[in-house]
């Protein structure tokens, strides 16, 4: 069923009126959606909403709620992801599983083995945060997650918005994910920043500033990684480890 992210003033009674461009292009040209289809919306409040289109205009489509509910399709902790941004289709990888994955947010940082310079960061983040919106459509999600400014790697880390902070440092650590979750637990809430550094790693100062700051430093396995394979493993996994362990 499609799903698409509506404003909930858009909805009278049981009648929701589709009215803005994106979403009118895409289900009214692109999908070519008919009376009688049906399309799962959601709006601002994560309230999603069962509909079967009633009508469809020269500019607007209008649907019925049959159903509506609370969604349920949302991590129950804040799981940002701080990365180093490669190459063209690669980078748009990332961001695509990171949004499948429920990560609330990306932060772009300009690391010392940065694939691209911060100007041209800049210039990509509407496109990237497209991305993010659309994959958000294509798995359902509740929210769409916030494609940030590049970052300072160091002001990230040492301004106190994260409850813990996680670098995957391979080559210089031995310690997994299961064996640092299982003594220092996420919680339901806790807001978890994820480090992925670029395709040839962290620079010795940034190993530094980790051990500095305190990150825990942690491994994805004897595997050498690409950078966007260690991205989807490590969200993976961090994921996994807290909704399998004891509440």
């Amino acid at each position: 069923m499609p799903h698409f992210f509506i404003k909930s003033d858009q909805i009278t009674g049981d009648i929701v009126e589709i009215s803005d461009k994106d979403n009118y292009q895409h289900i009214a040209k692109s999908l070519r959606i008919k009376s009688g289809e049906k399309l799962l919306l959601i709006d601002e409040n994560q309230i999603q909403y069962e509909t079967v289109v009633s009508e469809v205009t020269n500019s607007k489509v209008f649907a019925k709620v049959s159903k509506s509910y609370k969604s349920e399709k949302f991590l129950d902790f804040d799981l940002f992801l701080a990365q180093s941004p490669l190459r063209s289709d690669a980078q748009n990888y990332i961001i695509e599983k990171a949004t499948e994955l429920g990560v609330s947010g990306i932060y772009p940082i300009c690391t010392h083995n940065c694939a691209l310079n911060k100007s041209v960061i800049e210039k990509k983040i509407p496109k990237w945060q497209k991305i993010m919106c659309e994959s958000s459509k294509q798995c359902e999600r509740a929210l769409v997650p916030v494609m940030y400014p590049p970052a300072n790697l160091k002001n990230l880390i040492e301004s106190d918005s994260f409850d813990k902070v996680i670098a995957f440092c391979e080559r210089i650590t031995t310690k997994t994910i299961r064996e640092a979750l299982k003594g220092d637990p996420i919680s339901k809430g806790d807001r978890i920043l994820v480090i992925i550094g670029p395709e040839g790693g962290f620079a010795d100062d940034e190993f530094e500033m980790f051990k500095e700051l305190k990150v825990e430093m942690l491994t994805l396995g004897k595997l050498i990684l690409r950078a966007e394979t260690a991205v989807v493993t490590a969200l993976g996994n961090i994921i996994y480890e807290y909704e399998n362990s004891e509440k």
